[in-house]
């Protein structure tokens, strides 16, 4: 295999199935490292650096959801590296609960290899258009005194960092892309949080109750956040 293909790590307790993803892998072409616990993936992480992603079981054997935990860590910590989480689980709520942990995709077994594999594209398509923007001038967005900078995953005001979830950026991002757009919650769901026809919009006015506490001086009565009764919601740069 070339030195330069792209490494994944993948933590799986079934070992049955890791071993047969890691073939799949790197029949592939991919290089991949295989574990089975939280403990170990703590352990490849720091002594191996960075990977191009990580596929995460959430249920593991010294924790029943430490797929959750371990990608919440990874975010806390500034690892942005793309996480595919993998679970037995079939509730959208689950689904919901490994993206606001700060996944970037989840997939339900059993799954199709195929599906898996461009899945994993995809999440390595996202990272190379990422790291081409992080080489050019950075794209910033102005909110009141604040300065966000997407390409750094970084956000301040007044000298002080506001700490921002993926989920929080990933947000901030399709507003700025829409300003003065009306969107739907459905919008927001389907674009930035990837779930289609999920009936519960409640996530998505948390968060934009997060947003304001963090941006406007008087989040009762929003200037940059703006509800759209019965529409959604604009952002007003």
């Amino acid at each position: 295999m070339a030195n330069g293909s792209p490494r994944l790590l993948v933590v799986e307790d079934d070992r049955n199935l890791g071993t047969g993803l890691k073939l799949n892998f790197e029949l592939e072409g991919y290089t991949v490292d295989l574990v089975h616990s939280v403990r170990e993936a703590g352990a490849q992480l720091l002594e191996s650096g960075r990977y191009a992603a990580i596929i995460l079981d959430v249920m593991l054997p010294d924790n029943d959801e430490g797929g959750f935990v371990l990608c919440r860590k990874l975010r806390d910590a500034g690892d942005f590296t793309p996480v595919l989480m993998l679970t037995a689980r079939d509730r959208t709520n689950d689904r919901v609960r490994g993206l606001e942990a700060g996944a970037d995709d989840y997939l339900v077994k059993p799954f199709e290899l195929d599906e898996l594999l461009a899945r994993v594209r995809s999440l390595l398509r996202r990272r190379d258009w990422e790291q081409q923007v992080s080489e050019e001038p950075r794209e910033r967005l102005y909110i009141g005194t604040a300065q966000i900078d997407f390409a750094a995953r970084t956000c301040e005001t007044g000298g002080e960092e506001i700490k921002l979830t993926a989920l929080e950026f990933d947000l901030l991002r399709y507003f700025a892309e829409n300003p003065n757009r009306v969107l739907s919650r459905q919008e927001l769901q389907q674009k930035v949080w990837k779930l289609d026809n999920y009936p519960n919009s409640r996530m998505v006015d948390n968060f934009i109750l997060r947003l304001r506490k963090h941006f406007e001086e008087d989040p009762k009565n929003p200037r940059y956040f703006v509800s759209v009764r019965g529409a959604g919601y604009k952002f007003v740069p």
